[in-house]
């Protein structure tokens, strides 16, 4: 398989999605919410120009277990 940044781009974001997934299905358990504990950040762009108005939210929460799951993505994709 050819390796490009797109294919490594969607290896990232696969990764963090099952982080985030682990990390939800973890969260109910007691000892693992070093795990589990999201810090999340916000991005809103927005600008008004009376006759076209655009906005956007950009949310991103990361966990250990995702940050986890984005280096088992890079892990996977080196050795492809």
């Amino acid at each position: 398989m050819k390796k490009n940044g797109w294919i490594l781009f969607l290896f990232l974001v696969l990764g963090l999605i099952a982080g985030a997934l682990v990390a939800r299905w973890l969260d109910s358990v007691p000892g693992l919410t070093f795990l589990t504990r999201s810090i999340e950040t916000t991005w809103t762009p927005s600008f008004d120009l009376y006759v076209l108005t655009f906005s956007m939210n950009l949310t991103l929460q990361l966990s250990l277990c995702s940050i986890i799951g984005a280096a088992a993505a890079i892990w996977l994709y080196r050795k492809v």
